[in-house]
This record gives structure tokens, sequence and C-alpha cells, in this order.
């Protein structure tokens, strides 16, 4: 068995000079990368790789990061791809993230500086109860943290610097990928798994220590456009048709005690408008369209354009048009048919000294598209709780375990070679 040293100032200083870095995504914008600024992190994990000798680390024009650790085996060894992505949610702001390190917590409310509203309570964050002498880092108060999913770059960093640094560890080609845009679904759209070379991957963009994800929603995006009939308001009577108030209507229509985020958990799925837009004469709503069960997608995008006519029926001379896109599929489809990358994740946390937790994602992950794409990727934790919050939090002994079951993973494979 390894005895791996992680060091924990290393590590958190890491993490906290990433998390100062913005890199917020943008879902309304053209480009590639959807924001430039994601590639100053970009270049500067493509420098930092470079100077621990992966010399062929570099930051390509679509803002994806690239290495190589070689392999220091004799054996033919299975190649293995670490990702994360550097990208930050749209849901809260990533400007100016001030990262504050709560030392040997016991239990305590922790009340952010910036903002005192913002407090992180025991009772509301369920495992701050499993972290009673650890160290914890939150922001300030009127930013997210970004531990989704900068703990998980964190994490491969120090473990590529972990395995560089003590050769005497076996392993075979590592590959690393730090992607873009994955806040927005687009996280490996200009992936070239070509050019990476890997037989298999491990996404470091999970929650709760121990947990190995296998299975993630299946998604779609869609678009509602309503067009109704404008007139001046002065003569509107029997003629203006507000597309404003018809989505509305369709909104208000909508099931809220099923169906809906804040009405289901575990393996139920929903429908969920995140933005509206619009005038009199046209409105636009967007959705997301969440199951584990690709044929109830179809069903809940049956459910808005049904309960698009029934509201129409009340005015009769608009009309309306939905657009479904495919974002990501359940990757257990593809996992179920390489259970040795389940069987040597869960043996890599055990031998990092924790419990393994199979589970699955009311979410998804790069790993969800890379698996469709031919590259076989299962989530593994990396400790960030409250994601896309100002009250995001993550535990620097959670970052250090999911440190050493990163090493224990590219160990095992040499071993099993």
């Amino acid at each position: 068995m390894l005895n791996i040293k992680i060091n924990s100032d290393s590590l958190t200083e890491r993490f906290i000079k990433y998390a100062k870095i913005d890199t917020q995504s943008d879902p309304f914008s053209t480009s590639i990368p959807s924001t430039e600024k994601q590639k100053n992190l970009g270049k500067l994990l493509a420098d930092e790789l470079l100077a621990l000798g992966l010399s062929d680390a570099h930051l390509d024009e679509w803002g994806y990061v690239y290495a190589t650790l070689p392999s220091n085996s004799d054996k033919k060894v299975p190649v293995v791809c670490f990702c994360s992505h550097m990208d930050t949610s749209p849901d809260s702001s990533g400007e100016n993230v001030k990262p504050i390190v709560h030392k040997n917590y016991q239990g305590e409310d922790l009340i952010l500086p910036d903002d005192q509203t913002v407090i992180l309570k025991m009772a509301d964050h369920k495992d701050l109860k499993n972290q009673i002498g650890n160290d914890i880092i939150t922001a300030s108060g009127t930013t997210l943290l970004g531990a989704d999913n900068k703990a998980g770059v964190a994490e491969i960093m120090e473990a590529v610097t972990y395995l560089a640094q003590n050769p005497d560890i076996k392993h075979g080609d590592i590959k690393i990928l730090f992607t873009p845009d994955e806040e927005i679904g687009r996280g490996v759209d200009k992936a070239d798994l070509e050019k990476l070379g890997a037989d298999l991957a491990y996404t470091i963009d999970g929650e709760t220590l121990g947990s190995i994800e296998d299975e993630t929603f299946s998604a779609d995006g869609a678009v509602l456009t309503i067009n109704g009939i404008s007139a001046h308001p002065g003569f509107a009577k029997g003629k203006m048709e507000s597309a404003i108030k018809i989505a509305g209507d369709i909104l208000a229509a909508l099931p809220k005690d099923y169906l809906s985020p804040e009405s289901t958990q575990q393996k139920e799925g929903f429908v969920h408008p995140v933005g509206m837009s619009g005038s009199v004469e046209q409105a636009e709503i967007r959705f997301i369209i969440r199951d584990f069960d690709d044929e109830l997608l179809k069903a809940h995008a049956t459910l808005i354009e049904e309960t698009t006519k029934n509201v129409l029926k009340n005015y009769p001379h608009s009309s309306y048009q939905l657009d479904i896109k495919a974002q990501y599929r359940n990757m257990k489809r593809i996992l179920d048919q390489y259970p040795y990358i389940i069987e040597n994740g869960v043996e890599a946390i055990k031998r990092a000294g924790v419990e393994p937790k199979k589970q699955s994602i009311r979410g998804g992950t790069d790993g969800s598209r890379l698996s469709y794409m031919g590259l076989p990727c299962p989530n593994i934790f990396a400790g960030e709780h409250a994601f896309h919050s100002k009250q995001e939090w993550v535990s620097v002994q959670d970052m250090i375990k999911a440190t050493e079951t990163i090493i224990h993973i590219a160990n095992i494979y040499e071993e099993k070679a």
C-alpha cells in the first residue's frame, strides 16, 4: 500500500490561487470558450505543468489544457486521463473571489464577512457534521467560491506534482484535460480525443467524500418562442395578445408539486424554466429538461408543448415554436460496459482510507459526453458543496483524500497491468 503524504498547505494555497481567478462562463456567448478570461487560468495551469517537466503541456485556441505525465513503468498500462473543468457557474458572481479558510471547524455557524446574511449552518449543510476538526474554505459572502470545479483542478495538479516528485510510485501514461464551459453544457465541444490519446478517464467533479458516480441525468435544453399580437395600448381592446402574459400563463400552468426542481429528488426528473425575455409581440422561455430515463425526456417536452397549446386556446391569434436540443445523456449505459473502471475507482477510494459511495448525479459532468464520445468516464468526488451559490464550501481534508484517490487510481492501473 502506498504511503502518500499530501502537503495540506500546498494544496490549500494552490486551490486559493485558482479560486481567485475569474473564470465564469457565459451561456449567451457564441464564442469558444464563452469567455476569454477562462484562458487566464488555462495558461497558468499549462505553465505550471511545463515547469513540472510535462513537456507537451499547452493551452489550445479553444481554451483546453492538455498534458501528459509519461509512464515510469515497463508494463503496457492503460492510458488514464484525469479531467476537471476550469469555468465557474453563471448562477452567482465569480469576480473578486476572496477565499477564507475556517481552521478547525467545530460546528459553529460560519458568518461570511462581506455579506453577513450569508450564513453556513450545519442544519442547512448536512455534511458539515462530518467536518468537525477540519479546515473549511468558503468565499466571503458576495461571490461563489469556485470549488466547482477548481477543487478538482487543484487536486489533479497536486496529484500530478506528487507523482512527478515521487517516481517510485509506478504508473502508466497519465493524461490531463482541463476544459472550459462545462457549466453551460459545452465542456467537451472542442475536446480533441485523438490528441488526448487516453483509454479511459475520471472527472474529478463530485461532491461528498468517497463518492463515485456512474450515472447522470440525461439532459435536453428547450426554447419556447411565443408569437403574440401587438397593438397600441390605447386601442388594444380585442386586439392585443401579449406574448409576455402568455408566457406567464404557461409558467403558472406548469407543475409545481412534481416535475419541478424544488419538489423532486433522487431519480425524479424535472422541467425547469431558467430564463425568460421578450416583448408584447414575442417572448422566449428557456428550459432545461432532466431525467435519468431518456424516454421520459420526451414526455417532459410533450408536457411543455401540451401546456402551451392549452394556454393558447385563450389567445386564438397567437402561435408558438418549441425547439429541443439534446445536451448530454446518462453515462451509465456506457460505463456498464466497462465495470473495471468503476471497480478500480472504488478500490482507489478504499486505499485512501475512505468508504466508497457509489451513487447517481442529479446533474451532469463532462464525463457524460466524453463517455458517449468513446472515452468512458465516471465521476470521482472533489469535495465541493453548495455549488453555484454564495454558500459554496469545501473541506481541505476532503480535498486531500481526493488527491490521494487520484494517485491510487494511477498506481492501480499499473499494478494490474
